[in-house]
């Protein structure tokens, strides 16, 4: 079935209050989607984001991100007080998120929140907290002790609980009770939410589509509390770490930092802990997209401690085994592969064994500094794969036109038969559209005709990235319907 979507993160979403969150503008973009004929919304992950603010690099894989719940939302359920949250100050602009005003402030609002929740009655709570104790309770006091110690990361925590000795742990649990409180109602309150969301979605007939990340970060909640998952020494250290290798874009390489895993363990274990990673994400998404999917063909491991990917080897992960294992587990499920980057015969045999779809980039056909090539325009696209002008981490396509070399430009114009009149980003997203694809998504920042200033993400960089916003009124009427006649026309109306 030929379908559309558009990747919009929630964060970039319209309100008064300093973020996107799950409320009312949420529902209002559903229905915008569909309206406009899509299928698919895509988020991106929606995990507690840590220094950098990057959801590719959070506190705990399996928890909900405290600042998309909606304050509107829990006012009218009686947690908060207008007061408690109109008249504060939540950034300059209200197009940009400013992450350091939402961490300073947001967490003593939902303190209100939380306080008036546990006062109440607590059954729905409790049984949320007894149905997901295999992660919560770990994150919940991972969380209170974080704040404990001035946000320093775990492994600069006292030895009693950085190695989780049981009468540390005790000692802490009971110390930081009312904390731990606190985090476990902040996640209540955002899965609650979610769910209210989903729901609403899938009553409209749009699926979200949603981003696992391949690693962990090392400081979270998941690192500390399952140690044995992951390749650490006995001070539980890493001995290698996560990036990739020099190549013609850099000659450095990318040192990412994230601990490896522990696969041998794992497979002996059944990859039971990568389950209940892949089983938590269908428990909020539709799709998952996979993100670094070569990774479980081969991956990168650099040595603790080095400034520089250089002295970096290729290791072996766990290949079409892990697949046919977590197929025996879960059954089937929608899962796409992030497949791009560097990539090699084993990889692109790994994914056909898998049959899940792959990524096409349409600017990666034109832009010579990617080599994409042939392999990314659109008559090569096989059906079975998910097409995007761009993905959260390249340009706009208006932003692409002005900063690509001269002569890729050139080509892309010719190719596409850009037009000012048109919009020469619509140009691009006609081009997915009328691909052979089975799903085509798009940014909304190129249905909005914006530029560089709207890119979400710059891969490598710190500062400046997940903070677009869309103005108020963006998901309008007209647009729905200029959407919904390019869709009629390629055959991609649900």
């Amino acid at each position: 079935m030929r379908n559309a979507g558009v990747l919009m993160p929630v964060t970039s979403l319209p309100s008064p209050w300093g973020v996107g969150t799950l409320g009312a503008a949420a529902r209002h973009f559903v229905d915008f989607l569909a309206q406009s004929g899509m299928a698919v919304w895509q988020v991106l992950p929606v995990v507690p984001t840590s220094f950098g603010d990057s959801p590719y690099q959070s506190f705990s894989t399996f928890a909900g991100n405290p600042y998309l719940i909606d304050l509107d939302d829990l006012a009218a359920e009686g947690l908060l007080e207008l007061d408690e949250y109109v008249n504060v100050r939540w950034g300059d602009d209200s197009e940009r998120v400013d992450y350091g005003v939402l961490y300073r402030k947001r967490f003593a609002v939902l303190r209100r929140a939380v306080a008036r929740l546990l006062a109440g009655d607590r059954t729905d709570f409790e049984s949320f907290c007894a149905r997901e104790s295999a992660w919560l309770d770990d994150y919940a006091l991972f969380m209170a002790l974080k704040d404990a110690h001035g946000g320093a990361p775990w492994d600069m925590w006292e030895d009693g609980l950085r190695l989780r000795a049981p009468d540390a742990l005790a000692e802490a649990r009971a110390a930081y009770a009312e904390d731990v409180s606190f985090w476990k109602g902040v996640q209540y309150l955002f899965f609650r939410q979610w769910d209210r969301l989903h729901e609403y979605a899938c009553a409209a007939g749009v699926q979200i589509m949603g981003d696992l990340p391949f690693y962990v970060s090392g400081d979270s909640a998941d690192v500390w509390s399952r140690s044995d998952q992951f390749e650490l020494d006995e001070q539980l250290r890493p001995c290698e770490i996560a990036g990739v290798p020099p190549d013609a874009f850099s000659a450095i390489g990318q040192v990412w930092g994230n601990p490896l895993f522990n696969w041998e363990r794992m497979r002996a274990e059944g990859y039971r802990w990568w389950f209940e990673r892949v089983r938590a994400q269908f428990k909020l998404y539709d799709i998952v997209r996979i993100d670094h999917f070569r990774g479980f063909d081969s991956y990168f491991a650099i040595p603790a401690g080095s400034d520089t990917a250089a002295g970096g080897r290729w290791r072996t992960g766990p290949g079409i085994e892990f697949f046919r294992t977590l197929n025996d587990a879960l059954g089937p499920c929608s899962i796409v592969a992030e497949d791009l980057g560097y990539l090699t015969d084993s990889v692109r045999k790994l994914l056909a064994d898998t049959g899940y779809p792959g990524m096409k980039i349409l600017e990666f056909a034109f832009d010579s500094r990617d080599g994409g090539g042939a392999a990314y325009l659109p008559f090569s696209y096989p059906t079975n794969c998910v097409a995007y002008v761009g993905t959260h981490d390249n340009d706009t396509a208006l932003g692409w036109l002005e900063t690509a070399l001269p002569n890729d430009v050139a080509t892309a114009r010719e190719y596409l038969h850009l037009d000012p009149a048109e919009g020469e980003g619509w140009g691009f997203m006609r081009a997915i559209w009328a691909s052979p694809a089975n799903l085509a998504i798009v940014q909304m920042q190129d249905l909005l005709d914006l530029g560089s200033e709207a890119r979400i993400n710059v891969p490598s960089t710190l500062g400046n990235n997940w903070c677009w916003r869309a103005k108020p009124g963006f998901d309008n009427d007209e647009l729905a319907q200029r959407i919904h006649r390019q869709l009629e026309l390629y055959y991609r109306l649900p």
